[in-house]
């Protein structure tokens, strides 16, 4: 199907199943990195007979996203299972380091839960030799925004309220709006602390962008990848804020859903809608496959939709794109780089989306991702 048709439709998302996320070696960082050297033990999730290795060997250097990184982990161990001869380091920096280290050439693709901005793509173009870098979308799911109030199990915010949080607007959790939006609930006078990511990240950039989206009377900050609103604390990636949240009384922050785990509670979102909405990939689903297709040519970047009408929708969600040149890809490592993103872009790879709660790519663009790896040069 052609892209200016696929432009103007709705995508929509394909079927979930299950499957373990797993964790392998550090890797420098505040997140863990992963770096597998195919060792021999087995996926058993996933079907490690479908995976083409096609003569990949060496070492495959990729960094950026943390929301990605339990995906990441994954595919990796079942991949390198297979192809015991490639050996994957990926790095969870954040989006913003990724992809600066892809624009200097020193990794294989970077992971970005933002496409490439304009300025990005430009330098971008001498790492490609020339060529044009491109967005393919693989991870999908929700952003939640866990929270550590004492004696509070259950907490709906909306977006306005959300915002005035983060802004420092709000500074104790019996704050009025917050008693207003949970009457229920015994909310105690203990101090908000509100963490943001001290790197730039693509997690940031689409929290900031719900909230321009949603609250734009009390969020009045540009958004991208660098925390701009003053005050609050911050912490490296991903799992830095997780670990914050559990650790800290009246803690509230943002990341990928997988990261909610260990005891970590998600706040209920209050949107247009009847109920409040949970964070779950079912309920992100429903967001993510009213979002539309904006690049050209081969680039499937999306502009994702923050405001969804349907009963349900959970609207703070993301995409993970993998970012690499179109052409002019190294040589020593292109075999390994489409290998390996041939494998995460098939269905058996897609299917490893789940226990993490991550949702595949819909099926309509998932099948032009894998168009495009095939023709990668």
């Amino acid at each position: 199907m052609k892209l200016q048709r696929m432009n103007r439709r709705a995508l929509t998302l394909g079927a979930l199943a299950v499957s373990g996320a797993l964790a392998l070696t550090a890797c420098g960082s505040d997140d863990t990195g992963t770096k597998s050297n195919g060792g021999g033990s087995s996926a058993s999730a996933s079907n490690t007979g479908s995976i083409k290795c096609d003569n990949a060997k060496g070492q495959l250097q990729a960094s950026g996203s943390s929301a990605q990184k339990n995906a990441i982990d994954a595919w990796v161990k079942a991949y390198t299972a297979a192809c015991k001869d490639v050996q994957i380091n990926y790095n969870p920096t954040g989006s913003g380091a990724g992809v600066t280290a892809f624009t200097q050439g020193q990794t294989a693709f970077a992971g970005s839960d933002s496409a490439l901005k304009p300025e990005d793509a430009a330098a971008a173009k001498k790492a490609c030799g020339g060529n044009a870098a491109i967005d393919l979308p693989m991870v999908g799911g929700p952003i939640a925004v866990g929270f550590n109030v004492p004696g509070v199990d259950n907490l709906v915010l909306d977006a306005s309220t959300i915002a005035k949080i983060f802004d420092g607007k709000i500074k104790t959790w019996d704050d009025a709006a917050i008693k207003k939006l949970n009457p229920s609930a015994t909310l105690p006078s203990t101090k908000i602390q509100a963490f943001h990511r001290s790197d730039e990240s693509g997690t940031t950039d689409n929290f900031t962008k719900y909230l321009i989206a949603t609250a734009p009377a009390d969020w009045k900050y540009s958004g991208g990848k660098a925390w701009q609103a003053q005050g609050g604390q911050s912490a490296q990636g991903s799992a830095g804020l997780a670990q914050q949240v559990k650790q800290t009384p009246g803690a509230i922050s943002y990341f990928e859903l997988s990261y909610a785990a260990d005891g970590i509670k998600a706040v209920d979102l209050k949107t247009d809608a009847a109920t409040p909405v949970k964070a779950t990939v079912e309920n992100a689903t429903k967001a993510i496959s009213t979002a539309k297709v904006v690049g050209t040519g081969n680039d499937l970047a999306l502009k994702l939709n923050y405001k969804p009408t349907a009963e349900g929708a959970y609207p703070l969600t993301l995409v993970t794109y993998e970012i690499l040149c179109e052409k002019g890809n190294k040589a020593d490592t292109l075999a390994a780089t489409k290998s390996f993103l041939t494998y995460i872009a098939s269905e058996d790879g897609q299917n490893q989306l789940t226990a993490a709660q991550y949702a595949p790519i819909p099926a309509e663009i998932i099948t032009k991702v894998r168009s495009t790896i095939s023709n990668l040069g």
